[in-house]
């Protein structure tokens, strides 16, 4: 049988950076407040969890990469939400946040989970973060936790 490796859901003694776009905040608060809950759940104390606060989500890899080269951080949790206006904006925005930050993880070695809702509508994005979908920050928050396990099992 192959050897499989998985990743505990247990956050103790790890930290985490969690950076979150100010902009559309009535959902990006609710991300924050989900992952925060979420780590706390799975044992990470309040003192091994930063929040890096950022204008909007153009700025969630440059503060993902703060917080990786600090060195303080086992994985990185980024929250936004870009909703879609009259334009293909959200698209372009949306994209290149994807992009640089899947380059950051594998280039730092370091887990970045993606917590940044992409929807049509303000009340598409408040059903994903709390309301009839769940909450994307709490699942994000898992998804750090999960790998930064994986890494320090694997490493």
């Amino acid at each position: 049988m192959a050897k499989e490796l998985t990743g505990a859901l247990d956050g103790k003694g790890l930290r985490f950076g969690i950076a979150v776009s100010r902009f559309n905040n009535v959902v990006t608060d609710r991300l924050l407040a989900g992952a925060i809950e979420a780590l706390r759940k799975h044992g990470t104390a309040d003192d091994d969890i930063e929040v890096l606060r950022v204008p909007g989500a153009f700025e969630l890899p440059f503060a993902a990469e703060l917080l990786a080269a600090s060195g303080r951080i086992d994985a990185i949790v980024c929250l936004g939400a870009i909703i879609k206006g009259e334009t293909i904006h959200n698209e372009v925005l949306a994209s290149g946040v994807v992009a640089t930050l899947s380059q950051l993880s594998v280039q730092r070695r370091l887990p970045v989970a993606f917590g940044m809702l992409t929807t049509d509508t303000v009340e598409q994005a408040l059903a994903r973060a709390g309301a009839k979908a769940g909450n994307k920050g709490a699942e994000a928050a898992m998804t750090a936790l999960e790998m930064a396990q994986l890494k320090r099992v694997y490493c």
